[in-house]
């Protein structure tokens, strides 16, 4: 085909939706359905209706061809997993009892059996279940969900592509299940998978499907030979087969490196590539293989991860470069647009101006499709749609709002002197233990306690008008009461005022700086049914006024015991908004680092003597290849020292992280010189103390006894037995006890329950340490 005739046929596609629905229809009716309140066939009805809709839109906007298998009620890797039939075996009967209620059974866990991993998809904010594998896994194909899937959409009158998670990716994606030897590697279950797979797109083929998409990102990462070699015999293997549809193997987040030359060759009919994070790297790739004759590219060059708006010119000189290097160019976003909100037309209080500099999934779908119009058709067919879009870059441009002088020349200032603390942290430690006289193995938890239905009414109440800002805060202060005379009952040592006031841990913080926009409708999910609106960071960052020290000081004057002054730090600020495209990352996060230092300096002021300052962003904000994570790093860890270094030796610094795999980032965990670090390890058994510890990591550490994304209530001898784990990795003297994560998801009950267990826990571990 000529790039003419590439040109002509352009088409337009997506590779996933925002699942929840305008009014997050999803989430209530699951959430509904735990509580018995909702049953499954009104369950399946509203995930029925909800795809339907999304089908609906997506062809509307004029998008050729609809994804379908990336529906979720929870995760598409946990639904990779029941589709291969890799269950693990405590939630085996659970699942064969009813499906339904096994498959949430392996995502939140039962009294009985523990959830499955959680861990970041890759650099997101998305979390995904982590498949449990061992060298006994025996797969078996269920294509059941896919193909319903399919068969909706093409009931429909629809043009759809099925998408899986590939192969290869799944089995990287996993780990060694429960009680299998640490180095097991789960990829050599690949010839075992292959053939699940096989039978999975005969099904598909069956069952109508042109095309089957399979998801490859691992492959944009560091890949030894081995696993290349892997890559390349698992799509012989599947191209091979004579009854299946044509396959589109996609990749994005990064660039695909060594394995493109590796996919280039395989026999199948099309790739899937990343041109907005990666756009050199591929085009400059795909050159040195000399392009791909008779294969279809699917270009992703819109922004699936990012809300603003797109060059259209620039991304058509991008798609006019790749005319004549295979055989079909396609127009898509760069990935799934799980990971932005649903429509920017919802939201009301942004400047209407501003709103245009803005693309959410809606808005992306049209982007994509003027692109493909204008491929086919030349520029004269989208001459106004041009015009208009170089007026919105102009406008943003020029914006007084991207530009604050006063802010720039505060960051050019900067000294590497004002990211160090003024004595190193043995004399520190030292400083602090004088200070705090806390007991062995000190007990606190991460922040958050559960943000109470009265809570979200009394925010809703104020929204609205039924209350006043006096009656609001009447309310806040009366939780905080009850936060702080449960710690002091329950015995915990360092307590926290239950962050109350607060929407979410970024938002709240965005909401009072400067130069960042808030929606109203931008949920994004996070896992599960966890849904959040990361705010925009659309300008210059400053601190008007104090954000944290009138509450924190109000719960400090409710006890004797230390109170922790509780931020956001600036690379997870940054890492859960949609971020600023049109300066550095490390100069917004300079800017960020300085605002909230003002903020930590105020607290000490204030009284306040602990300072936890979260990062839980750090680890799923690194590059996914090494070579970019030197420059990340330094620009990270200095930013979170920026953050904190003004403080006296005798306040202590805390940290907190979750929900990512930290061994990559020990040396960078050192590097922020926190004096005390939270982290999730409940779920990992105690695995971060480990890595802590094969590091030498100097400083006082707290992984998590008390796994808070699940409801189960784990007993005090099952988080005595967590924290004897965590002894034998990091000194009595240098352990904290706390839960993975914060307590605003969990009900009341669970959470009471818990933390008395994990006080009890503490105590005696306590004694036993006393009596050795």
């Amino acid at each position: 085909m000529t790039a003419k005739s590439a040109a002509a046929a352009a088409r337009a596609t997506v590779y996933g939706y925002p699942r929840q629905g305008q009014g997050r229809e999803l989430k209530k009716a699951i959430e509904g359905y735990w509580k018995g309140r909702v049953d499954a066939d009104a369950l399946r009805a509203t995930a029925t209706e909800l795809r339907r809709t999304n089908w609906r839109q997506l062809a509307e906007a004029g998008i050729h061809e609809v994804p379908t298998g990336d529906f979720s009620y929870y995760d598409h890797v946990l639904d990779t997993s029941v589709m291969v039939g890799a269950i693990p075996e405590r939630h085996r009967a659970a699942v064969e009892a009813d499906a339904l209620d096994g498959y949430f059974a392996m995502a939140r866990g039962t009294q009985d059996a523990a959830p499955l991993e959680m861990t970041k998809w890759f650099d997101t904010n998305y979390h995904y279940l982590v498949p449990e594998l061992s060298p006994d896994t025996a797969f078996t194909a269920d294509s059941t969900q896919q193909v319903a899937a399919l068969g909706q959409a093409l009931a429909l009158g629809l043009t759809a592509r099925p998408v899986l998670v590939g192969p290869v990716t799944y089995l990287l994606l996993a780990k060694p299940a429960p009680g299998v030897a640490a180095d097991f590697d789960p990829l050599t279950l690949l010839d075992r998978l292959l053939p699940v797979y096989a039978q999975v797109l005969t099904d598909l083929r069956t069952a109508g499907a042109e095309w089957v998409q399979l998801d490859e990102p691992a492959l944009v990462q560091d890949r030894t030979a081995a696993e290349l070699n892997a890559a390349a015999r698992a799509y012989r293997d599947l191209g091979g087969l004579t009854d299946r549809p044509k396959l589109l193997v996609a990749s994005y987040f990064d660039r695909l490196g060594d394995a493109l030359p590796v996919l280039a060759k395989a026999p199948v009919e099309g790739l899937a590539l990343d041109f907005t994070e990666a756009a050199a790297a591929n085009l400059d790739a795909l050159a040195a293989v000399g392009g791909l004759p008779g294969k279809r590219l699917v270009a992703g060059v819109v922004n699936g991860r990012n809300i603003w708006v797109n060059d259209l010119e620039k991304s058509l000189a991008t798609l006019g470069t790749l005319l004549g290097l295979a055989d079909r160019v396609d127009v898509a976003a760069s990935c799934s647009l799980l990971h932005v909100p649903l429509d920017a037309t919802a939201e009301r209080d942004i400047e209407p101006q501003i709103l245009r500099w803005l693309a959410f999934a809606r808005q992306k779908t049209t982007e994509i499709v003027t692109l493909a119009k204008g491929l086919g058709g030349g520029t004269d067919t989208i001459a106004a749609e041009l015009a208009a879009n170089r007026a919105d870059l102009a406008s943003r441009a020029g914006s007084a709002l991207t530009h604050d002088p006063a802010v720039r020349a505060r960051t050019a200032a900067v000294t590497a002197t004002d990211g160090r603390r003024s004595q190193p942290y043995p004399e520190r430690a030292a400083a602090q233990r004088a200070h705090l006289r806390l007991p062995l193995l000190p007990t606190t938890t991460i922040g958050s306690f559960p943000q109470t239905t009265e809570l979200r009414t009394a925010r809703a109440d104020l929204r609205a008008g039924r209350i006043d800002s006096a009656g609001y805060e009447e309310r806040i202060r009366a939780e905080i009461g009850e936060v702080i005379s449960f710690q002091e009952k329950t015995g915990l040592d360092v307590l926290v005022h239950g962050e109350a006031e607060r929407n979410d841990m970024v938002q709240y913080f965005a909401e009072q700086l400067t130069g960042y926009l808030a929606t109203q409708h931008g949920w994004v999910q996070s896992y599960g049914t966890r849904y959040v609106r990361p705010p925009i960071l659309a300008g210059d960052i400053s601190r008007p006024e104090a954000m944290t020290v009138r509450w924190t000081t109000y719960a400090q004057s409710l006890t004797t015991k230390p109170v922790k002054g509780m931020l956001t730090g600036p690379v997870t600020m940054l890492a859960w908004s949609f971020v600023r495209d049109d300066q550095p990352l490390a100069d917004t996060a300079r800017q960020v680092a300085l605002a909230l230092r003002d903020e930590v300096n105020d607290l000490e002021a204030a009284g306040t003597s602990v300072i936890q300052v979260d990062e839980p962003a750090l680890r799923e904000t690194l590059p996914l290849r090494a070579s970019d994570h030197p420059e990340y790093l330094a620009w990270a860890t200095e930013a979170f020292r920026l953050t904190t270094a003004g403080v006296r030796p005798d306040t202590q610094i805390h940290t907190h992280m979750c929900y990512a795999e930290f061994g990559d980032i020990v040396q960078a965990i050192d590097d922020l010189d926190a004096d005390v670090i939270s982290l999730e390890a409940a779920r990992s058994h105690m695995q971060v103390a480990r890595e802590l510890a094969g590091h030498g990591y100097p400083r006082e550490a707290g992984p998590g006894v008390y796994d808070i994304h699940s409801p189960r209530v784990p007993s005090a001898d099952e988080a005595a037995a967590l924290l004897r784990r965590g002894l034998e990795a990091i000194p009595a003297e240098r352990l904290w006890v706390n839960p993975d994560c914060g307590l605003k998801t969990r009900a009341w009950p669970e959470t009471r329950a818990s933390l008395e267990n994990l006080v009890t826990a503490a105590r005696t571990v306590r004694t036993e340490l006393s009596a050795s």
